[in-house]
């Protein structure tokens, strides 16, 4: 797929709104709606367009806090990385993990439904993860800035 402005275009769009009809997309970057498709398939099918998810009002369904979490590890050997990766990926309260510059080795994005909640996983997931030295946990008041609410 050669990246030009139409698929810069196309992958704005899809990521402000995934719902969009395929008539809407192609007259928003000025293609035909066939042409428009046939890029869209090929960026599902070389993976660049890794899915479609449907964005939830926490508040609507369940009020959920969100934590922001920062790891740091004992030691940053590729052993330690790798173990605490592949446990990290297993807790399903971890919705983003990413890997750090500066003083922490880890910055994550937790949900709980409430500061019991997040008791309980920082002292049952959290605090049992491989070469977890230090966990420093901050909580969100608001979002301010979501890229699918542009």
């Amino acid at each position: 797929m050669i990246f030009d402005r139409l698929t810069d275009a196309i992958l704005r769009h899809l990521q402000h709104d995934g719902r969009m009809s395929n008539a809407e997309l192609a007259e928003k970057v000025g293609l035909s709606p066939s042409a428009c498709l046939r890029r869209v398939k090929i960026l599902e099918q070389e993976g660049v367009i890794q899915g479609y998810r449907a964005i939830i009002d926490k508040n609507a369904v369940h009020s959920m806090a969100t934590v922001i979490v920062q790891i740091t590890l004992e030691r940053q050997t590729e052993d330690g990385l790798r173990r605490f990766e592949t446990r990290v990926r297993e807790c399903p309260d971890v919705k983003e993990c990413y890997l750090m510059t500066g003083d922490a080795d880890y910055l994550l994005r937790v949900e709980a439904r409430d500061m019991s909640d997040y008791e309980r996983i920082h002292k049952e997931e959290l605090s049992r993860m491989p070469g977890v030295v230090r966990i420093q946990s901050n909580f969100a008041i608001r979002p301010v800035v979501q890229p699918w609410k542009s």
